[in-house]
């Protein structure tokens, strides 16, 4: 049985056509903003899924509720899947007396949960702070057959070498070249970006990352691409999180703009339900 939480509505369609049983359960707030769970059915061999975008705290306030009602009924090896982990990039100190958001949100989804899976997680090396089984999944298959026959003979570029990972993935599934943006600093308020040992010119290019959020990045890269010859430029990225304006910022920049529906957009236009009810 699956249940879906409200940070997983969008998802609950889908879900169901690729043949999820979904289980009935009640969300709503008490007057006073409290979140209220009711979880209705058979509580054996279950899955959560919820993502935990904005308003995140609500979501994941959300997953614990529901985790602690289906231990009420007697629920044994939960699962919790999280398309969208929220407070990921809050991995480390940075200045004294900061928490490790991530670790404190791990840390009590694992008071409840046995199992936890994620979609491309910033640093997959947080994993080590959920105290059960902890799974990072791959968009890659996904994002690779959405573009499957848009790029030709083109290649797949990483933002930077963090995320070449990412993008040999996505290439490998493709049959094609794939490469990274080396940045360098040349001044305190000007870094430059390129290509690394790869040429660009007629050929179509894709960039993926993990999240988009302001999108500056993304608009510098596809101008730069452009300025080097470039036929077409696509961006593809895990989690679109979207600052005010990302979007339009983005699209007008490159041939086309897709993410993935681990949170919905306007461009959420890649699933990765196929890859939920395969876990």
């Amino acid at each position: 049985m699956i249940v879906v939480s409200s940070g997983a509505i969008h998802l609950r369609d889908e879900l169901m056509a690729l043949g999820g049983k979904i289980g009935e359960v009640e969300i709503k707030k008490f007057p006073d903003g409290e979140k209220y769970v009711r979880v209705i059915g058979s509580a054996e061999e279950v899955m959560v899924v919820g993502s935990t975008f904005y308003p995140q705290d609500e979501r994941i306030v959300e997953l614990l509720l529901i985790g602690d009602a289906l231990r009420e009924r007697g629920a044994e090896g939960l699962q919790v899947v999280i398309p969208y982990f929220g407070y990921s990039r809050q991995d480390r100190v940075t200045k004294e007396g900061e928490p490790v958001s991530v670790r404190a949100i791990m840390r009590s989804l694992g008071l409840y949960y046995d199992e936890l899976y994620v979609f491309d997680l910033h640093n997959p090396e947080t994993l080590k702070f959920f105290p059960g089984k902890a799974v990072n999944v791959s968009p890659a298959r996904a994002i690779a057959e959405y573009f499957q026959g848009k790029l030709g003979e083109g290649l797949v570029l990483a933002p930077d070498r963090g995320a070449r990972g990412r993008a040999r993935a996505v290439a490998d599934m493709l049959g094609l070249e794939y490469s990274h943006f080396e940045k360098r600093r040349v001044s305190p308020t000007e870094v430059k970006m390129k290509p690394v040992d790869v040429d660009v010119e007629g050929r179509n290019v894709l960039i993926v990352d993990d999240i988009i959020s302001t999108g500056g990045t993304m608009v510098k890269a596809a101008n730069l691409l452009r300025e080097m010859g470039a036929e077409k430029v696509f961006v593809a990225a895990t989690h679109g999180v979207f600052a005010e304006g990302a979007i339009e910022r983005v699209s007008k920049a490159v041939d086309e703009l897709a993410v993935t529906n681990t949170i919905p957009t306007p461009v959420s236009r890649i699933s990765i339900v196929r890859d939920i009810v395969n876990l």
